[in-house]
């Protein structure tokens, strides 16, 4: 069965330190015509069930815990079996939305989830939050980067969790070192491709500074 990406945006808000965004994120759901996972369920759980439809939800892998990535996590898990992924990193963030519900399972870096006819091979990469983690698959030739790489540079590090060296060595180590092809599926917005970020890493440090 051919295994396909498709990508829902939902909208809703995002709160932390005190301040409250509307948002739309990107949900992403991978996966053949019997299976799939949801990577990072926002805000809007009928949503996602309605895209998931008939099909078999088995995992919903967060990318980082954020209440925008994770607020619909229980629910959709609830109502679909599926079991939850959170790198332990990002625990503390998870319980700020979540503080009666632990995830299922532990995310690990180099880590490879085999689910819906992917092979998801986990990347740690802290920075914008502890815990944040992408998820790539050569065969797909794709990587899901929640909230760590964007098109036009890295995610937000001016938070509570969040710190702006280390997403930079984090984006360096485990992202720019992927074949420049790879297509970069983020958590909120456009995707991009590795080898279109990759030349600008030198002007994000300097930004970021």
């Amino acid at each position: 069965m051919t295994v396909r990406i498709e990508r829902l945006v939902t909208s809703g808000q995002f709160s932390l330190d005190g301040g409250t965004w509307d948002v739309e994120n990107n949900v992403w759901i991978v996966g053949d015509e019997r299976e799939v996972i949801v990577i990072d369920a926002a805000h809007d759980p009928d949503a996602i069930i309605a895209a998931v439809d008939d099909r078999d939800l088995t995992a919903i892998v967060c990318t980082h815990a954020h209440n925008d990535h994770v607020n619909a996590a229980p629910e959709l898990a609830a109502r679909t079996g599926a079991t939850i992924w959170l790198h332990p990193d990002d625990l503390p963030l998870w319980k700020m939305t979540h503080p009666d519900r632990d995830p299922d399972r532990h995310l690990l870096d180099g880590q490879v989830i085999e689910a819906a006819g992917t092979d998801l091979t986990v990347l740690h990469t802290p920075g914008h939050a502890p815990g944040a983690v992408c998820l790539y698959d050569p065969g797909l030739g794709a990587v899901f980067t929640g909230d760590t790489l964007f098109h036009g540079g890295p995610g937000a590090t001016g938070r509570s969790y969040s710190h702006f060296p280390t997403i930079i060595d984090s984006i360096r180590d485990k992202l720019l070192t992927l074949p420049p092809e790879t297509k970069v599926l983020t958590g909120h917005g456009d995707s991009t491709t590795i080898g279109a970020e990759a030349p600008h890493l030198e002007e994000w440090i300097r930004r970021g500074h």
